[in-house]
Formats: C-alpha cells, structure tokens, sequence
C-alpha cells in the first residue's frame, strides 16, 4: 500500500509544538486529565479538562476516542477528528498501543496531520497501561519525511508551550429557543455548554442559537452563516449587532419566531431585560418588512408552543 510522507518538522506549525525526550509523568500539568481539541482557526490545539471517565484499563482507550470524535460544545474549538478519518481497528499490548486509521488519513495535510498526531498521543498518553502510541493507515506504519516509519510516539514528545496553557471553563444550563416542524411557535430546548470564561453568556446564547438546536424535531431559526459582530450589556438592555446574513430567514420561518427567538433566549439566560438588534451596526431595519428592529424587544411568551 502507498503510504504519504509526512513531516516531523513540528516549528512549523505555527510553532505550538516542540520536541522533547523526558519521561511520560502522568496526566498534564499533574493537574487531572484532559482532551485535546483543536481551535476553530484549525492551527493550535485546545486542552479542556476531562472530568467523564476513570483513564485506566483498556476499555479506557476506546472510551476517549469515541469522546475525541464527538464535537464538544463549545464554540471556541473543535474535534480533531477530520470528518473522514476513522481509527478501524486498534491494539494495546505491553503497554504500547497501535492505532489503525482510515486511508481518508493520509488526505490531511502536513500541518493538520501534526496537530491531531500530537492531540492523539497526548490524550491517550494520559491512560493508565499506555507508554506510547504508533500510527498505521490500514496495516502500513505511518512514515515521516524520510521514507521511515515514525514508530512509538510519547505524550512527551510534544511539549506545549505556555500559550497552550488550560483555559478557564465554567458549565451552565441554558433555556434556548427554535422553532417548531410547522414553523409558527417557539420550542425551547434546554442545553448544557461549556464556556471560555472570556466570553460574555449573552454572546454564548446567541452562538448557541446559530449553532442550532439538539433535538431533530426543532427548527433553527438564524442562518448558519450569520456571524455576531459584538454584544454587550448597558442600563438592561442587551446590543446584538449581527451580519446582514441574518437578513436572508434561510429558513423560511415567521419573521417574528426568528427575532423572538434571540430575545426570549437571551433574556432568559443574560442579564438584560430587553434586546436591540442591529444588522451590520444599524437599527433602522424592519426585519422582513415585519418587525420593527429600532427599538429594544422584551420577551414574548405568547409565541412559545405549550408543553
């Protein structure tokens, strides 16, 4: 089987990366263990803590690929997990374990084949009975620039450096609204996310929102491609400012499910009472020449389908 050379050259992507030759120590930081994502840009890895499983014993390794693979629900990064790639098969025998990936694998490039290298072996370097990892694509040993298989890799093979540092985390429960099947009422939908704590949780409600709902019965309601521009919270009264994206009601749904949607769920879950929406910094707008865009909303239950 052809198998692609890859490179080992890890300061070329974007730095993030360095070689190092020190024995696995444990879980990272020997603060716990975590997973590693990768940012919404595609080009430095993320570590959240893992809080789900107990890492040891062999069913420990499955457990964590399955929760690689899974999209978190953050809106700051990602699985790193391209779409296509599957890990078939997987062996773990003196304490070295043999990962069998997908032929899909060999279609990233050389800098996102670094970075989900070095998220795979540093996450499941963190299990109890695994010193270090090997790559195939099918039953072909992954090989580096040279034509040589890359062989036994150690989560202390790549050292983060300080800008890869944790990020602050908190979790909270949101009550977030799309709309129903036929189109006509709000559905809210109960969801718990992780956030950056950076991150204001009015703006995490409203990316919720365009991210779209869990449950396959509801609607979303704002066009995927609608970014947010800024939000900020003054005397009560919540300041959405969106792209014109959100003009095209991709969806098709009541114009006024669409605008109530963000209200309700940001007055909901802010701390605001009232919401002004703007498309691109302007409030002089009639959304779909229906709802009139410049004054403040307050939240409106009667268009919520009953439970």
């Amino acid at each position: 089987m052809r198998n692609r050379k890859r490179t080992m050259a890890f300061c070329l992507v974007m730095g993030i990366l360095i070689l190092g030759g020190c024995r696995n120590s444990g879980y990272a930081d020997d603060k716990g263990p975590v997973i590693f994502y990768l940012n919404m840009e595609g080009n430095s890895l993320v570590r959240e803590p893992y809080d789900e499983e107990e890492l040891s014993g062999e069913d420990a390794v499955q457990i964590m690929i399955d929760y690689m693979k899974e999209n978190p629900d953050s809106i700051e990064y990602k699985s790193v997990f391209p779409e296509d790639v599957e890990v078939e098969a997987w062996e773990l025998k003196d304490q070295k374990l043999d990962l069998h990936f997908s032929q899909s694998y060999l279609d990233m490039t050389d800098s996102e084949e670094v970075l989900f290298r070095a998220a795979m072996v540093q996450s499941l370097g963190q299990i109890q009975g695994v010193n270090s990892i090997m790559f195939y694509v099918e039953q072909d040993p992954v090989l580096d620039s040279a034509g040589e298989p890359i062989g036994y890799m150690r989560p202390d093979d790549f050292i983060q450096n300080t800008g890869s540092a944790v990020h602050s985390y908190q979790k909270t429960k949101l009550k977030l609204y799309f709309g129903n099947k036929k189109g006509d009422q709000l559905v809210e939908e109960e969801v718990n996310v992780r956030y950056n704590s950076n991150l204001s949780i009015e703006k995490v409600i409203v990316e919720q929102l365009i991210k779209g709902p869990k449950d396959a019965d509801l609607v979303p309601l704002i066009p995927a491609e609608t970014k947010v521009i800024g939000i900020s919270v003054k005397e009560g009264i919540c300041y959405v400012n969106l792209s014109e994206h959100f003009l095209n009601n991709t969806y098709g749904a009541d114009p006024e499910l669409v605008v109530y949607s963000i209200v309700n769920s940001v007055v909901e879950g802010g701390n605001a009472s009232r919401v002004q929406i703007s498309v691109n910094g302007e409030n002089d707008v009639h959304y779909m020449d229906q709802v009139d865009l410049g004054k403040p909303l307050v939240r409106d239950l009667d268009l919520v389908e009953d439970s």
